[in-house]
C-alpha cells in the first residue's frame, strides 16, 4: 500500500500538549497564518470571531475550546491540519455533526469535517462512497433512488462516519449486522500526516481496528460501504400509558425473543417535556414506547408479528405500518434539534422477569428521576456474528443493550450522572461484559474505553495504537492511551 498523499510531520515531533497546558501562551499568529496557507477551508484561532460557530456541537452540553479549529473541505485539508498540529505539539480532535462528543476538545486542533459532503452510489456493486461530513439522511435519499439503503441508526440526522466507526446498531441490524460490518474501505489521515487508502488487501490490521475502534487511529475522510437491497419496511412506534408499564415491559420480555432476525425492536420509558412540537397526548407525559421494524420480504407478516404487543396495555398514540427507508426515523422518533445530553449504556446477557422488575424499580414511571429515556434494545441475529472480514466492534456476545439519557442542564450536573449510573448498577446482576462504543457516553478515561472491548481485542487495538499513534495525537473522544 502506498499512501494517496503524504504530508510528513516535522522530524522532531514534540509530545502533544494536554488540557493542562491550556493556560500557556497561545499559538503565534505567524504559525496560524502558515496553517491558513496550507488549507482551503477556514482556520480559526482562540479568540477569533466564528470559532464558536465552527466548533458548535449538537450536544450543547459540550462546548469546545480548541487552540485552533480547521474547517476542512477535503482530505488534503485534514492531512495539512494534522501535520501542522503534530509539528506544534498539539493534540487533534475531529467533529462532523457534534452528536458524539463526550468532553471539551480543549487546547486541540479541532478539525471540522461538516463541509465534506460528497456521496456517490454505485448501484451495480451496491456500494456507496461517503465523505466525512455526510449525514445518514443524505445517504439514505441517494441510495433509495436505486432501491437500496444503508445500515442507519435510530436517527438519520447523525453523521455516517462517526456512527459507523463506533459499530453502529440500527433498525436493520439483526438482519444485516452492525454498520461497521458493511465497510469495504476507507481513507484515513494518521498521525504521521499520511492520507492512506485502507482495504483488506492493503492494510488488513488497520481495516480491522478502525471498524469499531472509532477515532483512535486517525481521521477518516471517506468510507466505502456496502448497501442492502431494502426499499421499505414495516415500522413505527406505539406509546403505552405509564400505568401499564409493568405489563408492557413483561410482555416485551417474552415476545421479543420469539421474533425472527428481520425484526428489530426496543422498549423505552420516556419522560417527555411539555413541548408544543410534541403531539398533545404525549406532551409532558411519561409513556412506554415500543419501537419496531421489520425488513423482511413479506410486509403483511411484519404487521402480523407485532400484533401481540398491541394488546399489552392502553395505547396513547402510535403507528406501525409501511415506511420507506427514508422514513425510518419514525421508528425511534429521536429529536433533531440540538440539546444538552448526558448518556450512558451497558450490555445485558439476559432479560429475565427479575431484570425487568429491577429496571422498573430504578427507572419506571413511578420513580422521580431526571431521565428523558431509559431503553432496552434487543440484539442478537447478525449483530452476534462476525462479518466476512472481521472487525473490532464491541458487544457481539450480548443479548440486549441498555441506554439511559438525561438533560445535561447545569442544575442537574451533579445528580444526573449519579442517577443514570444508579439505574445501570441496578441491572448489574444480568450484565454482559463490555459496552458498545457508541453507547459508552460519559467515560472516566482510557481505561474505561479499553474495558468496553474483550481483553484480547483491547490489547490488539492498543498494540496498533502504539504503532500508528504512539504519542496519542488522537486523544479525544473514546481514545485509548498508547502510553498507558
Amino acid at each position: 500500500m502506498s499512501p494517496t498523499e503524504v504530508r510528513p510531520a516535522s522530524p522532531t515531533i514534540p509530545a502533544p500538549r494536554t488540557a493542562a497546558d491550556d493556560a500557556g501562551p497561545g499559538i503565534p499568529p505567524a504559525a496560524v497564518a502558515d496553517l491558513r496557507s496550507r488549507v482551503h477551508g477556514p482556520v480559526y484561532a482562540a479568540g477569533d470571531e466564528g470559532l464558536a460557530a465552527e466548533v458548535f456541537a449538537w450536544n450543547v452540553a459540550v462546548r469546545h475550546t480548541p487552540a485552533v479549529a480547521v474547517g476542512a473541505t477535503c482530505a488534503a485539508d485534514v492531512a495539512a491540519a494534522v501535520s501542522w498540529a503534530v509539528a506544534h505539539g498539539l493534540p487533534v480532535a475531529v467533529q462532523a455533526t457534534g452528536h458524539g462528543p463526550v468532553r471539551n476538545a480543549a487546547g486541540s486542533v479541532l478539525v471540522s469535517t461538516r463541509r465534506m459532503q460528497g456521496v456517490t452510489v454505485d448501484p451495480g456493486r451496491r456500494t456507496a462512497r461517503v465523505e466525512a461530513g455526510v449525514k445518514w439522511e443524505k445517504l439514505l435519499a441517494a441510495a433509495a433512488e436505486h432501491g437500496l439503503t444503508g445500515l442507519c441508526g435510530s436517527s438519520s440526522d447523525v453523521g455516517v462516519v462517526g456512527y459507523t466507526l463506533g459499530g453502529g446498531m440500527g433498525s436493520l441490524g439483526r438482519r444485516f449486522g452492525f454498520a461497521a460490518d458493511a465497510v469495504v474501505s476507507f481513507d484515513i489521515v494518521t498521525a504521521d500526516g499520511a492520507l492512506r487508502t485502507v482495504c483488506a488487501e492493503s492494510e488488513p490490521e488497520l481495516l480491522w481496528a478502525v471498524r469499531g475502534g472509532k477515532g483512535n487511529f486517525g481521521i477518516v475522510t471517506s468510507l466505502e460501504i456496502e448497501l442492502v437491497p431494502v426499499r421499505s419496511i414495516v415500522g413505527g412506534g406505539i406509546f403505552f400509558a405509564a400505568e401499564d408499564a409493568a405489563a408492557v415491559l413483561h410482555a416485551f420480555r417474552t415476545w421479543a425473543p420469539t421474533m425472527p432476525e428481520e425484526v428489530g425492536t426496543s422498549i423505552a420509558v420516556l419522560r417527555l417535556p411539555p413541548m408544543e412540537e410534541l403531539p398533545e397526548p404525549l406532551r409532558g407525559q411519561t409513556v412506554v414506547h415500543l419501537r419496531y421494524s421489520y425488513c423482511g420480504d413479506d410486509l403483511a407478516e411484519g404487521e402480523r408479528l407485532v400484533e401481540p404487543m398491541k394488546a399489552a396495555g392502553r395505547i396513547v398514540l402510535g403507528f406501525i405500518g409501511p415506511l420507506r427507508t427514508t422514513e425510518m426515523d419514525a421508528v425511534h422518533m429521536d429529536p433533531k434539534d440540538p440539546m444538552p445530553g448526558w448518556e450512558k449504556g451497558m450490555l445485558l446477557a439476559e432479560l429475565t422477569e427479575e431484570t425487568v422488575d429491577a429496571f422498573l424499580a430504578a427507572a419506571g414511571p413511578q420513580v422521580e428521576v431526571p431521565l428523558v429515556m431509559a431503553e432496552i434494545r434487543m440484539m442478537g441475529g447478525a449483530l452476534a456474528r462476525q462479518p466476512g472480514a472481521p472487525n473490532a466492534v464491541a458487544g457481539r456476545d450480548a443479548a440486549w443493550s441498555v441506554l439511559v439519557l438525561g438533560p445535561a442542564v447545569p442544575e442537574l450536573a451533579d445528580v444526573l450522572p449519579h442517577v443514570g449510573r444508579g439505574v445501570l448498577s441496578a441491572l448489574a446482576p444480568w450484565a454482559a461484559p463490555g459496552c458498545m462504543v457508541n453507547f459508552l457516553g460519559d467515560v472516566a478515561g482510557p481505561a474505561e474505553v479499553a474495558a468496553a472491548y474483550p481483553p484480547a481485542v483491547a490489547e490488539r487495538l492498543l498494540e496498533l495504537k502504539r504503532a500508528v499513534d504512539p504519542r496519542g495525537v488522537f486523544s479525544f473522544g473514546y481514545a485509548l492511551d498508547p502510553r498507558g
